[in-house]
């Protein structure tokens, strides 16, 4: 079967639904919606909606807080801790990204943490987040579960630990930048398991340092760091300022949240928020970043090569893209979340008349 097509309102209404059926409040619960049909609207398709089975399994297990209090636990004038009171970790993260937005606002720079909060989509959707301010936003995380092990060793101690940064422009695109501390997210390779594909040479290699294609047998082995020691240092470094800074998990407390749907994660996340304003003309500015990247995307290309794209530029395509024609759900995803819609006696995605079929 084909992809199915589906509009962001559809998608939108589908979570929204299916979060007020887990037990969420209204506000929470469109909250959370909001955010993860915005993480499949701009393609991180590992992060979207093909979340909705694995969440819904660990609050049905006891594993999340449906109505959490998220309460400051350390606050000075550009700094605060957030205890997530294991809620859902888009609700930590929208509230620690408007509460960075409002201290940098004040102190011209902001750092915000949180701890006991669980896995909230892709990181540049909070990085995003400070742009509609004209503010520079920066996001780190530990991941949910230990997919990397130290270089040169085999003990997966250490996870994807993403890193997103996002820089206003003028009429340009604005720069963002999400990668993970691995060559590849291991969304992505759920996600390549959710469509019956095989991965590139150089996402994973097994125990014995062979590569690893086929996703199904993703627990064989293990993702390698993007530029080799490089990428195990990075990956250590998000982690001691997402996770160990924030009394959050790291090492062998991380839990593997793939396998265990009722233990507490205590996931770590971190927002940093700058106010471009206080070093000067905003505009000034924006206009300098404008004209980067019009001399990035002008400069000479190798042979093959039709254009030089800058990091969010392929994200924002896809964006106007599938709000013009859709946003694409695999078949094997449209029935685990028919199977999820029946359990919890909510309409179907595909039940709502707005779909693109």
């Amino acid at each position: 079967m084909s992809d199915t097509r589906v509009t962001f309102d559809q998608l939108n209404h589908f979570i929204r639904q299916t979060m007020l059926a887990l037990g969420l409040p209204p506000e929470d619960a469109a909250t959370v919606a909001r955010l993860m049909a915005q993480a499949d609207l701009q393609g991180s398709d590992g992060h979207g909606v093909i979340r909705i089975p694995q969440y819904a399994r660990r609050i049905l297990a006891g594993g999340v807080n449906t109505t959490p209090t998220i309460r400051v636990k350390e606050e000075r004038l550009a700094t605060a801790l957030l205890d997530g009171d294991n809620g859902m970790g888009h609700l930590v993260m929208q509230r620690a990204a408007d509460m960075a937005i409002e201290k940098a606002r004040r102190c011209g720079m902001a750092w915000v943490g949180s701890q006991f909060s669980n896995h909230a989509g892709p990181a540049s959707l909070y990085a995003r987040m400070p742009l509609a301010h004209d503010m520079i936003g920066l996001y780190f995380a530990v991941g949910n579960a230990n997919h990397l092990p130290p270089w040169g060793g085999l003990d997966m101690l250490l996870s994807t630990n993403p890193i997103a940064v996002a820089i206003p422009t003028q009429d340009e695109t604005p720069i963002v930048l999400d990668m993970a501390t691995t060559v590849a997210a291991y969304g992505k390779v759920k996600a390549k398991a959710q469509r019956g594909e095989m991965m590139p040479e150089g996402w994973m290699i097994d125990r014995q340092g062979q590569p690893l294609l086929d996703p199904k047998r993703s627990e064989e082995g293990f993702l390698m760091p993007i530029g080799g020691y490089k990428g195990y240092g990075l990956s250590l470094i998000v982690g001691l300022l997402a996770g160990t800074l924030n009394g959050a998990a790291m090492g062998k407390a991380v839990i593997d949240f793939n396998k265990d749907d009722t233990s507490v994660t205590n996931t770590g996340q971190a927002i940093a928020v700058i106010d471009p304003s206080a070093f000067g003309d905003i505009g000034e500015f924006k206009a300098r970043v404008d004209t980067l990247v019009r001399e990035l995307r002008a400069s000479d290309r190798m042979p093959g090569v039709d254009r030089i794209w800058l990091p969010g530029e392929q994200s924002e395509a896809k964006r106007q893209d599938y709000t013009a024609h859709g946003i694409p759900i695999a078949s094997a995803l449209t029935q685990q979340l028919n199977q999820v819609a029946d359990r919890l006696t909510v309409p179907r995605l595909s039940d709502t008349p707005t779909s693109f079929l």
